[in-house]
Protein backbone atom coordinates (compact mmCIF):
# COMPACT_ATOMS: atom_id res chain seq x y z
CA UNK A 1 0.00 0.00 0.00
CA UNK A 2 1.15 3.94 -1.07
CA UNK A 3 1.61 5.59 2.23
CA UNK A 4 3.09 8.49 0.31
CA UNK A 5 1.27 11.90 0.83
CA UNK A 6 -1.04 12.70 -1.84
CA UNK A 7 -0.70 16.24 -3.02
CA UNK A 8 -3.13 18.27 -5.29
CA UNK A 9 -1.83 19.64 -8.38
CA UNK A 10 -4.89 21.24 -10.66
CA UNK A 11 -7.75 19.05 -9.96
CA UNK A 12 -5.79 15.79 -9.45
CA UNK A 13 -3.72 13.88 -6.77
CA UNK A 14 -0.21 12.63 -7.02
CA UNK A 15 1.71 11.01 -4.49
CA UNK A 16 4.70 13.16 -2.96
CA UNK A 17 7.68 11.83 -4.90
CA UNK A 18 5.59 12.19 -7.89
CA UNK A 19 4.27 16.05 -7.65
CA UNK A 20 6.09 18.01 -9.62
CA UNK A 21 5.77 21.69 -11.77
CA UNK A 22 7.31 22.64 -14.87
CA UNK A 23 10.34 24.49 -14.30
CA UNK A 24 8.56 27.02 -16.72
CA UNK A 25 5.88 28.01 -14.18
CA UNK A 26 6.81 31.76 -13.06
CA UNK A 27 5.93 30.65 -9.54
CA UNK A 28 9.00 29.11 -9.47
CA UNK A 29 11.19 31.18 -11.76
CA UNK A 30 9.75 34.54 -10.20
CA UNK A 31 8.11 33.93 -6.83
CA UNK A 32 4.65 35.03 -8.64
CA UNK A 33 1.78 33.54 -7.21
CA UNK A 34 0.54 33.71 -3.67
CA UNK A 35 -0.48 31.26 -0.84
CA UNK A 36 -1.66 30.88 2.40
CA UNK A 37 -0.89 28.54 5.33
CA UNK A 38 -3.88 26.84 7.08
CA UNK A 39 -4.15 24.61 9.90
CA UNK A 40 -6.45 21.75 10.81
CA UNK A 41 -7.35 20.44 14.43
CA UNK A 42 -9.02 17.67 15.33
CA UNK A 43 -11.20 17.15 12.12
CA UNK A 44 -11.80 20.86 11.41
CA UNK A 45 -10.07 23.64 9.07
CA UNK A 46 -9.41 26.57 11.43
CA UNK A 47 -10.77 29.72 9.58
CA UNK A 48 -10.71 28.50 6.05
CA UNK A 49 -12.83 30.84 4.36
CA UNK A 50 -11.03 33.65 6.02
CA UNK A 51 -7.47 32.05 5.10
CA UNK A 52 -9.34 31.64 1.67
CA UNK A 53 -10.58 35.27 1.74
CA UNK A 54 -6.74 36.37 2.34
CA UNK A 55 -5.63 34.43 -0.95
CA UNK A 56 -8.34 36.26 -2.79
CA UNK A 57 -7.30 39.83 -1.72
CA UNK A 58 -3.74 38.66 -2.38
CA UNK A 59 -4.63 37.09 -5.77
CA UNK A 60 -6.45 40.37 -6.92
CA UNK A 61 -3.63 42.46 -5.77
CA UNK A 62 -0.99 41.07 -8.48
CA UNK A 63 -4.00 40.35 -11.14
CA UNK A 64 -3.93 36.63 -10.15
CA UNK A 65 -7.06 34.89 -11.46
CA UNK A 66 -7.63 31.86 -9.20
CA UNK A 67 -9.25 29.73 -11.87
CA UNK A 68 -11.29 27.66 -9.10
CA UNK A 69 -14.33 29.93 -7.20
CA UNK A 70 -13.82 30.12 -3.27
CA UNK A 71 -16.62 27.50 -2.22
CA UNK A 72 -14.55 24.90 -4.69
CA UNK A 73 -11.42 25.71 -3.40
CA UNK A 74 -12.97 25.14 -0.02
CA UNK A 75 -14.16 21.68 -0.96
CA UNK A 76 -10.39 20.73 -2.99
CA UNK A 77 -8.77 21.91 0.74
CA UNK A 78 -11.24 19.14 2.83
CA UNK A 79 -10.78 16.60 -0.37
CA UNK A 80 -6.69 16.68 0.24
CA UNK A 81 -7.49 16.15 4.09
CA UNK A 82 -9.85 13.33 3.85
CA UNK A 83 -7.62 11.93 0.22
CA UNK A 84 -4.70 11.86 3.36
CA UNK A 85 -7.12 10.78 6.19
CA UNK A 86 -5.55 13.59 8.02
CA UNK A 87 -7.50 15.20 11.04
CA UNK A 88 -4.82 17.62 12.28
CA UNK A 89 -2.17 19.45 9.59
CA UNK A 90 -0.44 21.97 8.43
CA UNK A 91 -2.30 22.90 4.83
CA UNK A 92 -0.24 24.88 2.25
CA UNK A 93 -2.46 26.03 -0.41
CA UNK A 94 -0.59 27.59 -3.22
CA UNK A 95 -2.10 29.66 -6.33
CA UNK A 96 1.10 29.90 -9.13
CA UNK A 97 0.58 32.11 -12.10
CA UNK A 98 1.19 29.04 -14.14
CA UNK A 99 4.05 27.65 -17.07
CA UNK A 100 5.48 30.65 -18.75
CA UNK A 101 8.63 31.38 -20.73
CA UNK A 102 11.67 32.47 -19.73
CA UNK A 103 10.30 36.43 -20.17
CA UNK A 104 8.55 38.53 -17.10
CA UNK A 105 5.59 38.95 -18.89
CA UNK A 106 2.89 37.41 -16.73
CA UNK A 107 0.77 37.57 -20.21
CA UNK A 108 2.43 34.51 -21.11
CA UNK A 109 0.95 32.41 -18.64
CA UNK A 110 -2.19 31.49 -19.58
CA UNK A 111 -3.31 28.94 -16.71
CA UNK A 112 -2.43 29.54 -13.31
CA UNK A 113 -1.91 26.27 -11.40
CA UNK A 114 -3.52 25.24 -7.82
CA UNK A 115 -1.51 22.95 -5.62
CA UNK A 116 -2.74 22.18 -2.03
CA UNK A 117 -0.18 20.04 0.37
CA UNK A 118 -1.20 18.60 3.36
CA UNK A 119 1.48 17.97 6.17
CA UNK A 120 2.96 19.09 9.25
CA UNK A 121 4.86 21.71 10.23
CA UNK A 122 7.13 22.26 13.44
CA UNK A 123 8.60 25.98 13.80
CA UNK A 124 10.00 25.67 17.13
CA UNK A 125 10.66 22.43 18.54
CA UNK A 126 10.32 21.60 22.11
CA UNK A 127 8.67 23.83 25.05
CA UNK A 128 8.53 26.50 22.94
CA UNK A 129 4.80 27.77 24.59
CA UNK A 130 6.13 27.22 28.33
CA UNK A 131 9.66 28.93 28.18
CA UNK A 132 9.47 31.49 25.50
CA UNK A 133 11.43 31.80 22.28
CA UNK A 134 14.36 34.27 21.75
CA UNK A 135 14.72 37.10 18.69
CA UNK A 136 16.48 39.30 17.10
CA UNK A 137 15.85 42.72 15.05
CA UNK A 138 16.95 41.92 11.84
CA UNK A 139 18.94 44.48 9.56
CA UNK A 140 16.86 43.10 6.40
CA UNK A 141 14.05 45.95 6.19
CA UNK A 142 9.88 44.68 5.22
CA UNK A 143 9.76 46.02 1.64
CA UNK A 144 8.35 49.11 1.40
CA UNK A 145 4.20 49.06 0.99
CA UNK A 146 4.68 50.66 -2.34
CA UNK A 147 7.13 47.73 -3.33
CA UNK A 148 6.53 44.37 -2.63
CA UNK A 149 4.61 44.89 0.32
CA UNK A 150 3.91 41.81 2.76
CA UNK A 151 0.68 42.43 2.83
CA UNK A 152 0.61 40.46 -0.17
CA UNK A 153 1.03 36.73 1.22
CA UNK A 154 3.13 36.06 -2.14
CA UNK A 155 5.37 32.95 -2.78
CA UNK A 156 8.51 35.49 -2.89
CA UNK A 157 9.53 35.33 0.58
CA UNK A 158 13.26 36.06 0.00
CA UNK A 159 12.86 38.90 2.44
CA UNK A 160 11.84 36.52 5.03
CA UNK A 161 14.17 33.89 4.39
CA UNK A 162 17.09 36.55 5.03
CA UNK A 163 15.73 37.53 8.05
CA UNK A 164 15.67 33.91 9.24
CA UNK A 165 19.35 33.91 8.03
CA UNK A 166 20.01 36.73 10.51
CA UNK A 167 18.53 34.85 13.60
CA UNK A 168 20.18 31.47 12.71
CA UNK A 169 23.52 33.46 12.37
CA UNK A 170 22.83 35.13 15.53
CA UNK A 171 21.86 31.90 17.70
CA UNK A 172 18.26 33.59 18.00
CA UNK A 173 14.63 31.43 17.41
CA UNK A 174 13.06 33.93 14.95
CA UNK A 175 13.76 37.59 13.54
CA UNK A 176 11.86 40.72 14.22
CA UNK A 177 11.92 43.23 10.84
CA UNK A 178 11.35 46.46 11.18
CA UNK A 179 9.96 48.49 8.39
CA UNK A 180 12.02 51.73 6.10
CA UNK A 181 11.64 53.70 8.77
CA UNK A 182 12.76 51.32 11.56
CA UNK A 183 9.40 50.69 13.23
CA UNK A 184 8.15 47.43 13.74
CA UNK A 185 6.19 45.41 11.17
CA UNK A 186 6.38 41.64 11.70
CA UNK A 187 8.48 38.85 12.15
CA UNK A 188 9.54 36.72 9.54
CA UNK A 189 6.35 35.29 9.14
CA UNK A 190 4.42 36.00 12.24
CA UNK A 191 2.56 39.07 13.69
CA UNK A 192 4.18 41.43 17.01
CA UNK A 193 2.13 42.04 19.82
CA UNK A 194 3.81 43.26 22.96
CA UNK A 195 2.22 44.43 26.42
CA UNK A 196 3.01 47.29 28.57
CA UNK A 197 1.26 47.97 31.56
CA UNK A 198 -1.43 45.34 30.91
CA UNK A 199 -1.99 47.42 27.52
CA UNK A 200 -1.62 45.32 24.34
CA UNK A 201 -0.08 46.91 21.49
CA UNK A 202 0.48 45.54 17.84
CA UNK A 203 1.95 47.21 14.73
CA UNK A 204 -0.76 48.82 11.69
CA UNK A 205 -1.00 47.01 8.60
CA UNK A 206 0.70 50.25 7.01
CA UNK A 207 4.37 48.81 8.26
CA UNK A 208 4.02 46.60 4.99
CA UNK A 209 3.04 43.37 7.73
CA UNK A 210 0.22 40.41 6.51
CA UNK A 211 -3.27 41.30 8.34
CA UNK A 212 -2.90 37.98 10.41
CA UNK A 213 -5.58 35.43 10.86
CA UNK A 214 -4.30 34.49 14.49
CA UNK A 215 -3.58 38.23 14.66
CA UNK A 216 -7.42 39.18 14.14
CA UNK A 217 -8.27 36.19 16.50
CA UNK A 218 -6.49 37.85 19.63
CA UNK A 219 -7.76 41.29 18.86
CA UNK A 220 -11.00 39.78 19.66
CA UNK A 221 -9.64 38.13 22.42
CA UNK A 222 -8.73 41.03 23.93
CA UNK A 223 -12.26 42.31 23.59
CA UNK A 224 -13.43 39.46 25.29
CA UNK A 225 -10.79 40.09 28.78
CA UNK A 226 -11.63 42.96 28.39
CA UNK A 227 -7.86 44.27 27.96
CA UNK A 228 -6.81 47.26 26.24
CA UNK A 229 -5.29 46.88 22.75
CA UNK A 230 -4.23 49.85 20.76
CA UNK A 231 -2.94 49.48 17.11
CA UNK A 232 0.15 52.16 16.93
CA UNK A 233 3.44 52.15 15.58
CA UNK A 234 6.34 50.33 17.43
CA UNK A 235 9.75 51.21 18.43
CA UNK A 236 12.81 48.82 19.01
CA UNK A 237 12.68 50.42 22.18
CA UNK A 238 9.22 50.01 22.75
CA UNK A 239 9.85 46.10 22.20
CA UNK A 240 12.68 45.88 24.78
CA UNK A 241 11.20 47.52 27.23
CA UNK A 242 7.91 45.89 27.48
CA UNK A 243 6.48 43.94 30.23
CA UNK A 244 5.90 40.85 27.59
CA UNK A 245 5.60 40.56 23.69
CA UNK A 246 4.48 37.80 22.07
CA UNK A 247 4.46 36.23 18.05
CA UNK A 248 1.26 35.75 16.43
CA UNK A 249 0.63 33.05 13.10
CA UNK A 250 -1.06 29.84 11.83
CA UNK A 251 2.02 27.98 12.22
CA UNK A 252 3.15 29.16 15.40
CA UNK A 253 -0.21 30.15 17.16
CA UNK A 254 0.77 32.13 20.10
CA UNK A 255 4.51 31.85 21.11
CA UNK A 256 6.07 34.08 23.88
CA UNK A 257 8.93 35.93 23.30
CA UNK A 258 11.46 36.45 25.90
CA UNK A 259 14.13 37.73 24.86
CA UNK A 260 15.48 40.34 21.90
CA UNK A 261 18.74 41.11 20.95
CA UNK A 262 20.28 39.45 24.22
CA UNK A 263 18.02 41.79 27.08
CA UNK A 264 15.05 39.73 28.60
CA UNK A 265 11.71 41.04 28.35
CA UNK A 266 9.78 41.74 31.22
CA UNK A 267 11.19 39.10 33.49
CA UNK A 268 12.41 36.56 30.42
CA UNK A 269 9.51 34.05 30.74
CA UNK A 270 6.33 34.35 29.33
CA UNK A 271 3.60 36.66 31.05
CA UNK A 272 0.20 36.65 32.40
CA UNK A 273 -1.40 38.08 29.65
CA UNK A 274 0.11 36.34 26.79
CA UNK A 275 -0.05 33.09 28.84
CA UNK A 276 -4.16 34.05 29.10
CA UNK A 277 -4.56 34.78 25.44
CA UNK A 278 -2.72 31.43 24.36
CA UNK A 279 -5.27 29.61 26.94
CA UNK A 280 -8.04 31.42 25.02
CA UNK A 281 -6.42 30.85 21.89
CA UNK A 282 -6.60 27.11 22.81
CA UNK A 283 -10.57 27.33 23.59
CA UNK A 284 -11.37 28.87 20.29
CA UNK A 285 -9.30 26.77 17.69
CA UNK A 286 -11.37 23.50 19.65
CA UNK A 287 -14.60 25.49 19.03
CA UNK A 288 -16.87 23.70 16.00
CA UNK A 289 -18.22 27.57 14.95
CA UNK A 290 -14.37 28.44 13.88
CA UNK A 291 -13.97 25.63 11.54
CA UNK A 292 -14.75 23.49 8.43
CA UNK A 293 -15.64 19.69 8.86
CA UNK A 294 -13.12 17.72 7.54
Amino acid sequence: MNNELQIYIDGNFYPKSEAKISVYDHGFLYGDGVFEGIRAYNGLVFKLKEHINRLYRSAHAIMLNIPLTKQALEEAVVDTLRKNQMKDSYIRLIVSRGVGDLGLDPRKCPKPSIIIIADTINIKAGNAKDVGITAVFTWVRRNAVDAATHEIKSLNYLNSVMGKIEANAYGADEAICLEPNGYVAEGVGENVFIVKNGEVLTPPNSTGSLEGITSEVIVELCKKLNLKLTVTNLTPFMVLTADEAFFTGTAMEVVPICEVNKRPIGDGKPGPVTQKLMTEFQQIIADPKNGTKI
